[in-house]
């Protein structure tokens, strides 16, 4: 291989590495599991006064957001279901645009800025509950 056949080669991976990263910067940094263990997915067990637990529907669907089922005595999950949790409700949420994430819009009432249905009622009433917060805070929007 000549010298200028190398050296455009090695531009060439240059300029993608340099659109790789970029890419990755444009999407802030990725979700991170631990945090959702203990931060997130105990939300998802939590009962609000007037609805059930997001647990309760969510294990039993089939929907895009969908929980594991708890073993059988246990009051949390075991490691192996937290991730499949984890890959469920990472689904729910726009890389580019967080805010926008079906995690957030959904369960919000209409008048704080969600979605205009949501089977389970309205879990959260505004962006001030601090549940809400936290799911924010998990799927970067809180950094827009």
């Amino acid at each position: 291989m000549s010298f200028r056949v190398l050296s455009v080669v090695v531009a060439a991976g240059a300029a993608l590495a340099a659109a790789s990263v970029s890419q990755v910067a444009s999407q802030g940094k990725p979700l991170d599991f631990e945090t959702f263990k203990t931060k997130v997915e105990p939300i998802f067990l939590e009962h609000r006064d007037g609805h059930v637990r997001c647990y309760v529907c969510h294990s039993e669907n089939n929907s895009a957001f969908h929980l594991e089922r708890l073993p059988e005595g246990a009051n949390f999950w075991t490691d192996e279901q937290s991730r499949k949790n984890f890959q469920s409700v990472s689904g729910l949420v726009v890389p580019n645009d967080p805010a926008d994430s079906r995690l957030l819009k959904h369960p919000l009432a209409p008048e704080a800025g969600g979605d205009l249905f949501h089977s389970g009622g309205r879990q959260f009433a505004t962006k001030d509950d601090p549940d809400w917060k936290a799911l924010a805070q998990w799927a970067g929007a809180d950094k827009k």
